[in-house]
């Protein structure tokens, strides 16, 4: 497979996993990740931008397996403290973690870049997978619920996903991407695309609400596979199946297609849903039927080989 550069565009742990598969059979510099940072935000000073963490500690294989978040063998010394002292730690941050966060701020106030921090962090954890903030500037998911708009942290873990959503913004002042992204993507070398199974609401329209990663995409001539969130009618893990029904959508494959219709060229779906294959297909979007759970490595590392497999199909 030496032959394949990709970009994977992905949020954290449901794209991280597959991101993982990729990067385990692709050589060094042949995958890059756009990833979304509409989900970062200043939290107790500090700059927090949890996918881009969530995607560097699963490749470096330093992730809580258990939660999908964090890092593995945490410590909460300075979280408690915080609660002793009266601060509003409903953020939790373990100690590992925080060293990340204070690193990343402190170059953020000496003028750094987010692409430059981030590349920096990767390299001193010895990636070999280029993760490419999606912008440099704060695009933040603003979610308008029942119980009124907040920034998407606040309703994921403050709120813990119970307010009902009604609608979901981006919102910018500088709704820019970087150099890195579109020179990413206008390499004549690369294979394809693959947006990864993450939630299409929160953590893939981010990215695509910046019109010039969007329209750049969309204009290239390599193919573009997205894998399924939705299996059998519900999502795997985290609230996309919830924020599909609250906004009056059906949970299903089908949905998913009609949401990157023109988009794509390919979806992966589950075995589970062989039943849309017929409908999907209609639409214009070529289907690949495969076993999309990923319970370990060996299920990462075989989906991410069929991913690239269609890819090749569909070029």
């Amino acid at each position: 497979m030496s032959e394949n550069n990709l970009i994977a565009i992905s949020g954290g742990i449901g794209g991280a996993k597959l991101c993982y598969g990729l990067d385990q059979i692709l050589q060094p510099g042949q995958l890059r990740v756009i990833a979304n940072t509409g989900d970062d935000f200043l939290y107790l000073g500090f700059y927090i931008s949890p996918d881009i963490d969530t995607l560097i500690y699963t490749l470096a294989e330093v992730n809580n397996k258990e939660t999908g978040w964090g890092r593995e063998d945490e410590t909460w010394k300075t979280h408690n403290v915080l609660g002793e002292l009266g601060a509003d730690n409903w953020f939790k941050l373990g100690d590992k973690d925080l060293a990340l966060h204070l690193h990343r701020s402190k170059a953020l106030r000496n003028g750094e870049t987010l692409t430059s921090i981030t590349q920096d962090i990767a390299e001193r954890f010895k990636l070999k997978t280029v993760i490419l903030p999606m912008s440099d500037h704060i695009i933040q998911t603003v979610v308008d619920t029942d119980e009124g708009s907040m920034p998407f942290q606040e309703y994921f873990v403050k709120e813990s996903t119970n307010p009902k959503v009604r609608e979901i913004s981006f919102e910018s002042k500088h709704p820019e991407t970087t150099k890195e992204v579109l020179e990413a993507i206008n390499d004549p070398g690369l294979t394809g695309f693959l947006i990864a199974p993450s939630n299409p609401y929160l953590s893939v329209d981010p990215i695509l609400s910046i019109d010039k990663i969007k329209q750049t995409i969309m204009q290239s001539k390599k193919p573009r596979v997205a894998v399924s969130p939705i299996i059998g009618g519900n999502s795997v893990k985290g609230p996309t199946a919830k924020i599909m029904e609250e906004m009056g959508l059906e949970v299903s494959v089908m949905t998913i297609a009609n949401h990157y219709e023109n988009l794509i060229d390919g979806l992966i779906i589950d075995n589970a849903d062989e039943e849309y294959i017929q409908a999907i297909e209609s639409s214009g979007i070529k289907v690949k039927v495969s076993n999309i759970l990923m319970h370990d490595n060996d299920d990462k590392t075989r989906l991410a080989e069929e991913a690239i497999e269609f890819l090749n199909e569909l070029s």
